[in-house]
């Protein structure tokens, strides 16, 4: 049975997430997520909505799911979690911003050449991302107001 280790944020849980995790599950037997850290989200991306205990809970609940963590601070290294999950496989979404040849890389120069990276495809809908569905409830709320 492969580990698989799917990252992300994880805020406003949607079916892309679930497509994500349900694609990452289908490349082995035992799927691990980790949670990204509120303060990688404040970091790279966004002041989060919820925070990583309540995204942690929730990706819990999600069926294709058997472990989840959360992630390291921003200083420390996403790398320095791969001891702890032991992947055979790391699973990125289609959306990630993540070059698999950096990663590649990075994985052999930290003595984990013999983990695969992998990107899934992504969900065929107009919603499977959390800035699309917000940019959809934005736009609707100013149609509203017109």
């Amino acid at each position: 049975m492969k580990r698989i280790m799917a990252v992300g944020v994880f805020d406003l849980l949607h079916a892309g997430h679930l497509h994500y995790l349900e694609q990452a599950k289908a490349l082995g037997g035992h799927l691990t997520v980790v949670v990204a850290h509120d303060d990688t989200v404040r970091k790279r991306k966004h002041n989060p909505i919820t925070s990583h205990d309540l995204r942690k809970r929730m990706v819990a609940g999600l069926k294709p799911v058997d472990d989840v963590f959360i992630g390291n601070p921003p200083e420390v290294p996403i790398f320095d979690i791969l001891p702890l999950v032991q992947p055979d496989i790391i699973a990125l979404g289609y959306d990630q911003e993540h070059a698999e040849e950096n990663i590649r890389s990075a994985l052999i120069s930290r003595g984990h050449g013999s983990i695969d990276v992998v990107r899934v495809e992504g969900l065929t809908d107009d919603l499977d991302g959390t800035r699309k569905i917000i940019a959809r409830i934005l736009e609707r709320a100013a149609n509203k107001e017109e």
